[in-house]
Protein backbone atom coordinates (compact mmCIF):
# COMPACT_ATOMS: atom_id res chain seq x y z
CA UNK A 1 0.00 0.00 0.00
CA UNK A 2 1.44 3.33 -0.93
CA UNK A 3 2.53 5.94 1.58
CA UNK A 4 3.25 8.86 2.68
CA UNK A 5 6.20 10.61 0.86
CA UNK A 6 9.34 11.24 3.52
CA UNK A 7 11.16 14.40 3.05
CA UNK A 8 13.98 15.08 5.50
CA UNK A 9 15.23 18.82 4.68
CA UNK A 10 18.22 20.30 6.31
CA UNK A 11 19.22 24.25 6.42
CA UNK A 12 20.77 26.20 9.11
CA UNK A 13 17.97 29.02 8.74
CA UNK A 14 15.34 28.52 10.81
CA UNK A 15 13.53 31.16 8.77
CA UNK A 16 14.66 28.73 5.63
CA UNK A 17 13.38 25.89 7.04
CA UNK A 18 10.03 27.44 7.86
CA UNK A 19 9.34 28.69 4.46
CA UNK A 20 10.39 25.39 2.58
CA UNK A 21 8.28 23.35 4.69
CA UNK A 22 5.47 26.10 4.18
CA UNK A 23 5.67 25.88 1.21
CA UNK A 24 6.11 21.56 0.69
CA UNK A 25 3.06 21.26 2.87
CA UNK A 26 0.85 23.92 1.38
CA UNK A 27 1.54 22.87 -2.19
CA UNK A 28 1.48 19.27 -1.70
CA UNK A 29 -1.54 17.04 -0.51
CA UNK A 30 -0.06 16.67 3.35
CA UNK A 31 -1.85 13.28 2.77
CA UNK A 32 1.14 12.29 1.02
CA UNK A 33 4.48 14.11 2.27
CA UNK A 34 5.37 14.01 5.89
CA UNK A 35 8.51 16.58 6.26
CA UNK A 36 11.20 16.06 8.76
CA UNK A 37 13.40 19.47 9.32
CA UNK A 38 16.58 19.51 11.00
CA UNK A 39 19.22 22.16 11.76
CA UNK A 40 22.65 20.70 11.26
CA UNK A 41 24.11 17.35 9.74
CA UNK A 42 24.39 15.94 12.91
CA UNK A 43 20.50 16.37 13.66
CA UNK A 44 20.10 14.78 9.63
CA UNK A 45 21.98 11.83 10.64
CA UNK A 46 20.26 10.87 13.53
CA UNK A 47 17.05 11.31 11.42
CA UNK A 48 18.88 9.13 9.21
CA UNK A 49 19.83 5.96 11.45
CA UNK A 50 16.30 6.41 13.35
CA UNK A 51 13.75 6.35 10.26
CA UNK A 52 14.42 5.83 6.01
CA UNK A 53 13.79 8.83 3.88
CA UNK A 54 12.34 9.43 0.22
CA UNK A 55 14.16 12.30 -0.09
CA UNK A 56 16.69 14.78 1.46
CA UNK A 57 17.39 18.42 0.87
CA UNK A 58 19.97 19.55 1.91
CA UNK A 59 21.88 23.80 2.07
CA UNK A 60 25.22 23.94 0.99
CA UNK A 61 26.74 25.70 4.20
CA UNK A 62 25.82 24.13 7.75
CA UNK A 63 27.04 24.48 10.84
CA UNK A 64 28.72 21.38 11.25
CA UNK A 65 30.03 20.70 7.79
CA UNK A 66 29.59 20.56 3.97
CA UNK A 67 26.53 19.21 2.65
CA UNK A 68 28.52 17.93 0.12
CA UNK A 69 30.31 16.03 3.52
CA UNK A 70 26.84 14.94 4.55
CA UNK A 71 25.99 13.62 1.19
CA UNK A 72 29.19 11.41 1.27
CA UNK A 73 27.98 10.27 4.96
CA UNK A 74 24.66 9.49 3.42
CA UNK A 75 25.88 7.39 0.62
CA UNK A 76 28.04 5.11 3.23
CA UNK A 77 25.04 4.03 4.56
CA UNK A 78 23.12 1.31 3.55
CA UNK A 79 19.66 2.34 4.62
CA UNK A 80 20.23 5.65 2.13
CA UNK A 81 22.72 4.98 -0.22
CA UNK A 82 20.58 5.58 -3.19
CA UNK A 83 17.96 8.33 -1.55
CA UNK A 84 17.58 11.26 -3.70
CA UNK A 85 19.91 14.09 -2.45
CA UNK A 86 19.21 17.72 -3.41
CA UNK A 87 21.89 20.53 -2.64
CA UNK A 88 20.54 23.79 -2.42
CA UNK A 89 22.64 26.87 -2.95
CA UNK A 90 22.81 29.61 -4.20
CA UNK A 91 25.83 29.11 -6.49
CA UNK A 92 25.66 26.18 -8.40
CA UNK A 93 29.04 26.62 -10.51
CA UNK A 94 30.93 23.90 -12.54
CA UNK A 95 33.27 22.88 -9.84
CA UNK A 96 31.14 22.93 -7.14
CA UNK A 97 28.71 20.53 -9.09
CA UNK A 98 31.16 18.35 -10.23
CA UNK A 99 32.47 17.91 -6.62
CA UNK A 100 28.85 17.49 -5.41
CA UNK A 101 28.00 14.77 -7.82
CA UNK A 102 31.28 12.64 -7.01
CA UNK A 103 29.87 12.43 -3.39
CA UNK A 104 26.71 11.24 -4.92
CA UNK A 105 24.24 14.32 -4.92
CA UNK A 106 21.44 13.70 -7.25
CA UNK A 107 20.51 17.35 -8.30
CA UNK A 108 21.18 21.22 -7.85
CA UNK A 109 18.20 23.06 -7.03
CA UNK A 110 19.21 27.12 -7.33
CA UNK A 111 17.79 28.83 -4.31
CA UNK A 112 17.72 32.31 -6.05
CA UNK A 113 14.78 31.11 -8.18
CA UNK A 114 12.76 30.85 -5.17
CA UNK A 115 10.82 28.53 -2.86
CA UNK A 116 7.42 27.96 -5.40
CA UNK A 117 10.09 26.84 -7.75
CA UNK A 118 11.50 24.72 -5.23
CA UNK A 119 8.22 23.61 -4.25
CA UNK A 120 7.84 22.23 -8.41
CA UNK A 121 11.18 21.10 -8.44
CA UNK A 122 10.76 18.85 -5.41
CA UNK A 123 7.39 18.04 -6.56
CA UNK A 124 8.46 16.89 -10.02
CA UNK A 125 12.11 15.20 -8.95
CA UNK A 126 9.83 13.27 -5.87
CA UNK A 127 7.68 11.83 -8.99
CA UNK A 128 10.87 10.58 -10.66
CA UNK A 129 13.04 9.05 -7.86
CA UNK A 130 10.49 8.36 -4.95
CA UNK A 131 10.57 5.12 -3.51
CA UNK A 132 8.57 2.81 -5.82
CA UNK A 133 5.30 1.44 -5.38
CA UNK A 134 4.08 -1.82 -6.89
CA UNK A 135 3.41 -5.60 -7.46
CA UNK A 136 6.37 -8.13 -8.45
CA UNK A 137 6.47 -11.57 -9.55
CA UNK A 138 9.86 -12.67 -9.03
CA UNK A 139 10.81 -15.75 -10.65
CA UNK A 140 14.20 -17.41 -9.32
CA UNK A 141 15.00 -20.99 -8.32
CA UNK A 142 18.59 -20.38 -6.35
CA UNK A 143 17.03 -19.58 -3.37
CA UNK A 144 20.62 -17.53 -2.11
CA UNK A 145 20.18 -14.96 -5.17
CA UNK A 146 16.47 -15.36 -4.86
CA UNK A 147 16.61 -13.69 -0.74
CA UNK A 148 19.40 -11.13 -1.44
CA UNK A 149 17.43 -9.69 -4.93
CA UNK A 150 13.86 -10.02 -3.01
CA UNK A 151 15.61 -7.80 0.01
CA UNK A 152 16.57 -5.31 -2.45
CA UNK A 153 13.46 -4.94 -4.17
CA UNK A 154 11.15 -4.61 -0.46
CA UNK A 155 13.55 -2.22 0.68
CA UNK A 156 12.96 0.01 -1.99
CA UNK A 157 9.16 -0.39 -1.53
CA UNK A 158 7.89 -3.07 -3.95
CA UNK A 159 6.29 -6.28 -2.82
CA UNK A 160 7.27 -9.21 -4.02
CA UNK A 161 5.30 -12.37 -4.58
CA UNK A 162 8.60 -15.20 -5.47
CA UNK A 163 7.80 -18.25 -7.23
CA UNK A 164 10.61 -21.26 -7.99
CA UNK A 165 9.76 -22.26 -11.16
CA UNK A 166 8.00 -21.19 -14.27
CA UNK A 167 5.21 -23.80 -13.68
CA UNK A 168 4.06 -21.77 -10.40
CA UNK A 169 4.55 -18.84 -12.27
CA UNK A 170 1.60 -19.67 -14.96
CA UNK A 171 -0.63 -20.75 -11.74
CA UNK A 172 -0.17 -17.41 -9.82
CA UNK A 173 0.42 -14.84 -12.49
CA UNK A 174 -2.50 -12.40 -13.26
CA UNK A 175 -3.48 -8.93 -14.05
CA UNK A 176 -2.46 -7.43 -10.11
CA UNK A 177 1.16 -7.65 -11.04
CA UNK A 178 2.66 -4.42 -12.37
CA UNK A 179 6.32 -6.25 -13.43
CA UNK A 180 7.57 -9.70 -13.55
CA UNK A 181 11.24 -10.13 -12.58
CA UNK A 182 12.25 -13.86 -14.10
CA UNK A 183 16.05 -15.82 -14.01
CA UNK A 184 16.20 -16.84 -17.90
CA UNK A 185 18.19 -20.31 -17.04
CA UNK A 186 16.16 -22.22 -14.35
CA UNK A 187 16.35 -26.31 -13.58
CA UNK A 188 12.74 -27.40 -14.11
CA UNK A 189 11.25 -28.23 -17.34
CA UNK A 190 10.31 -24.77 -18.57
CA UNK A 191 12.95 -21.99 -18.60
CA UNK A 192 12.49 -18.75 -18.26
CA UNK A 193 12.37 -17.69 -22.26
CA UNK A 194 9.04 -20.60 -22.19
CA UNK A 195 7.82 -18.35 -19.32
CA UNK A 196 8.00 -14.84 -21.44
CA UNK A 197 6.72 -17.25 -24.23
CA UNK A 198 3.17 -18.70 -22.01
CA UNK A 199 2.97 -14.72 -21.05
CA UNK A 200 2.77 -13.21 -23.97
CA UNK A 201 1.56 -15.60 -26.77
CA UNK A 202 -0.79 -18.02 -24.09
CA UNK A 203 -1.92 -15.62 -21.74
CA UNK A 204 -1.69 -12.16 -23.76
CA UNK A 205 -0.02 -9.92 -21.82
CA UNK A 206 1.97 -7.56 -24.11
CA UNK A 207 5.00 -5.51 -22.95
CA UNK A 208 3.42 -2.69 -22.04
CA UNK A 209 0.57 -4.30 -19.65
CA UNK A 210 3.27 -6.51 -17.85
CA UNK A 211 6.60 -5.35 -18.26
CA UNK A 212 9.32 -8.40 -17.83
CA UNK A 213 12.64 -7.62 -16.67
CA UNK A 214 15.09 -10.81 -17.05
CA UNK A 215 18.43 -11.74 -14.94
CA UNK A 216 21.04 -13.57 -16.73
CA UNK A 217 24.36 -14.58 -16.02
CA UNK A 218 25.41 -14.20 -19.73
CA UNK A 219 25.75 -10.92 -22.02
CA UNK A 220 26.07 -12.10 -25.54
CA UNK A 221 24.40 -10.80 -28.69
CA UNK A 222 22.84 -14.00 -29.20
CA UNK A 223 21.33 -14.27 -25.86
CA UNK A 224 20.30 -10.44 -25.90
CA UNK A 225 18.42 -11.38 -29.16
CA UNK A 226 16.58 -14.45 -27.61
CA UNK A 227 15.26 -12.23 -24.18
CA UNK A 228 14.19 -9.71 -26.87
CA UNK A 229 12.69 -12.19 -29.09
CA UNK A 230 10.66 -14.03 -26.22
CA UNK A 231 9.19 -10.71 -25.14
CA UNK A 232 12.00 -9.26 -22.33
CA UNK A 233 11.64 -5.71 -21.98
CA UNK A 234 14.98 -5.32 -20.90
CA UNK A 235 17.72 -7.71 -18.56
CA UNK A 236 20.21 -6.77 -16.64
CA UNK A 237 23.21 -9.68 -15.90
CA UNK A 238 24.21 -11.64 -12.61
CA UNK A 239 26.13 -10.24 -10.19
CA UNK A 240 23.22 -7.83 -9.40
CA UNK A 241 24.29 -3.91 -9.02
CA UNK A 242 21.71 -2.46 -7.30
CA UNK A 243 21.77 0.53 -8.48
CA UNK A 244 21.58 -0.39 -11.59
CA UNK A 245 18.33 -2.93 -11.04
CA UNK A 246 16.44 -0.37 -9.78
CA UNK A 247 16.72 2.20 -12.50
CA UNK A 248 15.76 -0.73 -14.78
CA UNK A 249 12.48 -1.39 -12.43
CA UNK A 250 11.56 2.06 -11.95
CA UNK A 251 12.42 2.59 -16.39
CA UNK A 252 9.71 -0.37 -16.50
CA UNK A 253 7.39 0.79 -14.17
CA UNK A 254 6.68 3.94 -15.25
CA UNK A 255 6.10 1.20 -18.47
CA UNK A 256 3.44 0.19 -16.81
CA UNK A 257 1.58 3.32 -15.11
CA UNK A 258 1.88 4.66 -18.44
CA UNK A 259 -0.21 1.84 -20.09
CA UNK A 260 -2.74 2.05 -17.18
CA UNK A 261 -3.18 5.55 -17.57
CA UNK A 262 -3.68 5.32 -21.58
CA UNK A 263 -6.03 2.35 -20.81
CA UNK A 264 -8.26 4.65 -18.14
CA UNK A 265 -7.90 7.08 -20.57
CA UNK A 266 -9.43 4.95 -23.84
CA UNK A 267 -12.16 3.57 -21.32
CA UNK A 268 -13.09 6.89 -20.10
CA UNK A 269 -13.66 7.56 -24.09
CA UNK A 270 -15.62 4.87 -24.55
CA UNK A 271 -17.44 5.24 -22.03
CA UNK A 272 -18.22 8.94 -22.85
CA UNK A 273 -19.10 8.05 -26.59
CA UNK A 274 -21.56 5.57 -25.28
CA UNK A 275 -23.42 6.84 -22.48
CA UNK A 276 -26.25 9.56 -22.41
CA UNK A 277 -24.19 12.72 -20.42
CA UNK A 278 -27.63 13.52 -18.70
CA UNK A 279 -29.25 10.34 -17.64
CA UNK A 280 -26.07 8.00 -17.50
CA UNK A 281 -27.86 5.61 -19.33
CA UNK A 282 -26.87 3.88 -22.87
CA UNK A 283 -26.98 6.44 -26.12
CA UNK A 284 -28.41 5.40 -29.32
CA UNK A 285 -24.63 4.88 -31.24
CA UNK A 286 -24.52 2.03 -28.28
CA UNK A 287 -27.72 0.84 -28.90
CA UNK A 288 -27.07 1.05 -32.60
CA UNK A 289 -23.70 -0.59 -32.53
CA UNK A 290 -25.09 -3.46 -30.43
CA UNK A 291 -28.73 -4.51 -31.24
CA UNK A 292 -27.26 -6.88 -34.40
CA UNK A 293 -25.37 -8.55 -31.73
CA UNK A 294 -28.34 -8.86 -29.41
CA UNK A 295 -30.63 -10.10 -32.51
CA UNK A 296 -28.34 -12.52 -33.61
CA UNK A 297 -27.46 -14.71 -29.88
CA UNK A 298 -30.02 -16.95 -30.20
CA UNK A 299 -29.94 -17.44 -26.08
CA UNK A 300 -31.31 -13.64 -26.04
CA UNK A 301 -34.94 -14.66 -28.02
CA UNK A 302 -37.28 -13.90 -27.23
CA UNK A 303 -36.39 -10.10 -27.95
CA UNK A 304 -38.51 -7.41 -26.61
CA UNK A 305 -38.06 -3.83 -27.71
CA UNK A 306 -39.76 -0.92 -25.65
CA UNK A 307 -40.64 2.45 -27.06
CA UNK A 308 -40.94 4.59 -23.91
CA UNK A 309 -41.99 8.11 -23.97
CA UNK A 310 -42.84 10.59 -21.62
CA UNK A 311 -46.27 12.11 -21.42
CA UNK A 312 -46.58 15.57 -21.57
CA UNK A 313 -42.85 16.12 -21.23
CA UNK A 314 -43.04 19.38 -23.58
CA UNK A 315 -45.23 21.55 -21.30
CA UNK A 316 -42.75 20.87 -17.97
CA UNK A 317 -40.20 22.42 -20.53
CA UNK A 318 -42.47 25.24 -21.37
CA UNK A 319 -43.51 26.22 -18.04
CA UNK A 320 -40.25 25.40 -16.14
CA UNK A 321 -37.46 25.52 -17.59
CA UNK A 322 -35.19 23.39 -19.22
CA UNK A 323 -33.39 22.61 -16.23
CA UNK A 324 -36.44 21.65 -14.94
CA UNK A 325 -37.06 19.05 -17.45
CA UNK A 326 -33.48 18.03 -17.05
CA UNK A 327 -33.37 16.87 -13.43
CA UNK A 328 -37.22 14.72 -14.55
CA UNK A 329 -34.74 13.02 -16.73
CA UNK A 330 -32.38 12.65 -14.77
CA UNK A 331 -34.33 10.68 -12.34
CA UNK A 332 -36.23 9.00 -14.99
CA UNK A 333 -33.09 7.54 -16.37
CA UNK A 334 -31.88 6.72 -12.67
CA UNK A 335 -34.66 4.49 -12.30
CA UNK A 336 -34.34 2.83 -15.50
CA UNK A 337 -30.40 1.94 -15.41
CA UNK A 338 -31.69 -0.10 -12.12
CA UNK A 339 -34.70 -1.64 -12.80
CA UNK A 340 -32.97 -3.87 -15.43
CA UNK A 341 -31.07 -7.10 -15.77
CA UNK A 342 -27.10 -6.44 -16.70
CA UNK A 343 -27.75 -8.61 -20.58
CA UNK A 344 -30.88 -5.98 -21.21
CA UNK A 345 -30.07 -2.63 -23.12
CA UNK A 346 -31.17 0.65 -21.37
CA UNK A 347 -30.61 3.79 -23.96
CA UNK A 348 -32.19 7.78 -24.10
CA UNK A 349 -32.71 7.72 -28.19
CA UNK A 350 -33.40 11.23 -28.23
CA UNK A 351 -35.35 13.68 -25.98
CA UNK A 352 -37.86 12.63 -23.75
CA UNK A 353 -37.60 8.78 -25.62
CA UNK A 354 -35.83 5.83 -23.90
CA UNK A 355 -35.21 2.77 -25.62
CA UNK A 356 -35.29 -1.22 -23.49
CA UNK A 357 -34.29 -4.02 -25.74
CA UNK A 358 -34.93 -7.26 -22.73
CA UNK A 359 -33.92 -10.42 -23.46
CA UNK A 360 -35.33 -14.25 -22.52
CA UNK A 361 -38.68 -12.95 -21.29
CA UNK A 362 -41.71 -15.04 -21.52
CA UNK A 363 -44.82 -12.65 -22.76
CA UNK A 364 -46.14 -12.72 -19.23
CA UNK A 365 -42.64 -12.12 -17.16
CA UNK A 366 -42.34 -9.18 -20.02
CA UNK A 367 -45.67 -7.35 -19.80
CA UNK A 368 -45.62 -7.80 -15.97
CA UNK A 369 -42.40 -6.16 -16.00
CA UNK A 370 -43.34 -3.15 -18.24
CA UNK A 371 -46.31 -2.69 -15.87
CA UNK A 372 -44.36 -2.39 -12.88
CA UNK A 373 -42.24 0.00 -14.99
CA UNK A 374 -44.98 2.19 -15.57
CA UNK A 375 -46.52 2.28 -11.96
CA UNK A 376 -42.70 3.14 -10.73
CA UNK A 377 -42.37 6.19 -13.23
CA UNK A 378 -45.83 7.21 -12.49
CA UNK A 379 -45.02 7.33 -8.32
CA UNK A 380 -41.38 8.49 -9.27
CA UNK A 381 -42.17 12.45 -9.03
CA UNK A 382 -38.48 13.44 -10.44
CA UNK A 383 -37.53 16.82 -9.83
CA UNK A 384 -41.05 16.97 -7.67
CA UNK A 385 -43.28 17.14 -10.69
CA UNK A 386 -45.54 14.54 -11.68
CA UNK A 387 -44.75 12.07 -14.51
CA UNK A 388 -46.30 9.33 -16.31
CA UNK A 389 -45.00 7.39 -19.61
CA UNK A 390 -46.46 5.61 -22.51
CA UNK A 391 -45.03 2.92 -23.33
CA UNK A 392 -44.86 0.55 -26.91
CA UNK A 393 -43.92 -3.18 -27.31
CA UNK A 394 -42.97 -5.05 -29.89
CA UNK A 395 -41.17 -8.77 -29.68
CA UNK A 396 -39.39 -11.50 -32.00
CA UNK A 397 -42.06 -14.53 -31.39
CA UNK A 398 -43.65 -14.74 -34.12
CA UNK A 399 -40.59 -13.40 -36.72
CA UNK A 400 -37.51 -14.55 -34.91
CA UNK A 401 -35.29 -12.55 -37.77
CA UNK A 402 -37.32 -9.20 -37.66
CA UNK A 403 -34.62 -6.49 -37.70
CA UNK A 404 -34.59 -3.14 -35.18
CA UNK A 405 -35.71 -1.13 -37.54
CA UNK A 406 -38.90 -3.73 -37.87
CA UNK A 407 -39.16 -3.90 -34.20
CA UNK A 408 -38.92 -0.42 -33.41
CA UNK A 409 -41.67 0.71 -36.31
CA UNK A 410 -43.78 -1.74 -34.67
CA UNK A 411 -42.96 -0.67 -31.11
CA UNK A 412 -43.10 3.31 -32.11
CA UNK A 413 -46.45 2.65 -33.51
CA UNK A 414 -48.18 0.26 -30.55
CA UNK A 415 -46.38 3.59 -28.83
CA UNK A 416 -48.78 6.24 -30.42
CA UNK A 417 -51.79 4.09 -30.00
CA UNK A 418 -51.31 4.12 -26.37
CA UNK A 419 -50.97 8.24 -26.60
CA UNK A 420 -54.16 7.83 -28.60
CA UNK A 421 -55.67 5.82 -26.24
CA UNK A 422 -55.04 8.70 -23.07
CA UNK A 423 -50.91 8.44 -22.51
CA UNK A 424 -49.71 6.63 -19.23
CA UNK A 425 -50.71 2.92 -20.49
CA UNK A 426 -49.05 0.14 -22.62
CA UNK A 427 -50.05 -1.00 -25.62
CA UNK A 428 -48.45 -4.54 -28.05
CA UNK A 429 -47.71 -4.45 -31.45
CA UNK A 430 -50.60 -6.08 -32.81
CA UNK A 431 -52.27 -6.53 -29.72
CA UNK A 432 -54.81 -4.12 -28.08
CA UNK A 433 -54.98 -2.64 -24.68
CA UNK A 434 -53.38 -4.72 -21.92
CA UNK A 435 -52.46 -4.09 -18.44
CA UNK A 436 -53.61 -1.90 -15.79
CA UNK A 437 -55.19 1.53 -16.46
CA UNK A 438 -55.70 -0.15 -19.59
CA UNK A 439 -51.57 0.20 -19.95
Amino acid sequence: METNLKILVVDGSRVARKLISRALASEISAATMDITAVASAGEALEQLAAQRFDLITSALLLSDMYGIELCRRVRSSNAHRFTPFVLVTAEPHERLMKEGFSAGVTDYYDKTRGFKDFVQFIHSFAARYSRLFGKVLYLEDNETEARMTAAIMEHHGLQVVRVKSAEEAIQVIDRSFDLVVSDFFLEEDMSGGDFLHNLRCGSHFTREELPVLIVTGGDTPNLQAEIFHAGGNDYVTKPIVEEVFISRIRSLLVIKQQFHLLKQQSDEMQRMATVDSLTGIYNKRFLVDNIDTVLEDSQNHPVWVALLDLDHFKSINDHYGHMAGDRVLQGVGKLLKGFFRDHDIVARVGGEEFVVVATRRTPRECLAEMEALRRAIEALKPGGFSVTASIGLANTIQRRQASFNDLTYEADSAMYRAKQAGRNRIRQAGEPTIGANGG
